[in-house]
């Protein structure tokens, strides 16, 4: 990766370790009060050890997130995951924006950033099958949505609903297993929205507007963007 480069990390795994300790500090604290005092503990006491104990996992869970969810250089946007990452190199970036799905007479937008990519038997040859499946589960409910709005009349593609474990794509390649179910997931995306992969905005620092702008000025002039970044 360049020597300068972009990092973006998430909103939704900020203040990790504070949540986390502050839960920690707060049953310690009611856990002690306790036993230095004669008496049943109250549902009030109850209820503050559940929400310190919520506040330890929600604080665990965002410390497993990894610090950067993209890092982005002159040649290469990376999205991290906490079960691996996937590249995408600057040349297999066609363009990035938001995906729309048709709903009666308007158009739906999904709260994420979609991605259309040049060739995608170069991605699916980079991706590992562990970040594949986990994404696969993590990103049904944005194609569910498309789905759910082109099908209201109930008539939809079979093979839209079940994830195939065989693909075979335009120049010839055979996939299998979880690499084949993300390459059709792919494909069905590319046919409702226009876009090969999706950016949750949970995984963004920003609305998916302004990060999809940022994505395209990083297409259009790669050196020139990350450069602006970086001095701002």
């Amino acid at each position: 990766m360049g020597k300068n480069n972009i990092k973006y990390r998430a909103q939704g795994t900020r203040n990790g370790i504070e949540i986390l300790i502050v839960g920690a500090v707060g049953l310690a604290f009611i856990m002690a009060f306790n036993l230095l005092r004669s008496g049943e503990i109250s549902i009030l006491e109850i209820f503050l050890v559940s929400v310190c104990l919520v506040a330890i996992f929600v604080g665990f869970l965002k410390t497993q997130e990894p610090f950067y969810s993209l890092v982005l250089d002159e040649a290469t946007l990376v999205y991290n995951h906490k079960y691996g990452s996937w590249r995408l190199p600057h040349a297999n970036f066609h363009h990035s924006g938001i995906p729309k799905v048709k709903d009666s007479f308007e158009y739906i937008e999904l709260n994420a950033v979609g991605v259309k990519v040049n060739d995608i038997d170069e991605f699916l040859a980079d991706i590992a099958p562990r970040i594949a499946g986990k994404l696969l589960i993590e990103q049904r409910y944005l194609f569910m949505q498309a789905v759910q709005k082109h099908c209201k009349n109930g008539n939809c593609p079979s093979e839209w609903l079940i994830e195939d474990t065989q693909y075979k794509s335009q120049k010839g390649i055979c996939y299998n297993g979880l690499i084949a179910m993300f390459a059709n997931r792919a494909k069905f995306l590319q046919l409702l929205t226009g876009y090969d992969l999706l950016l949750p905005a949970s995984v963004l620092d920003r609305d998916v507007w302004d990060f999809s702008a940022n994505l395209n000025k990083w297409k259009h002039q790669p050196s020139q963007f990350i450069a602006s970044q970086v001095r701002d």
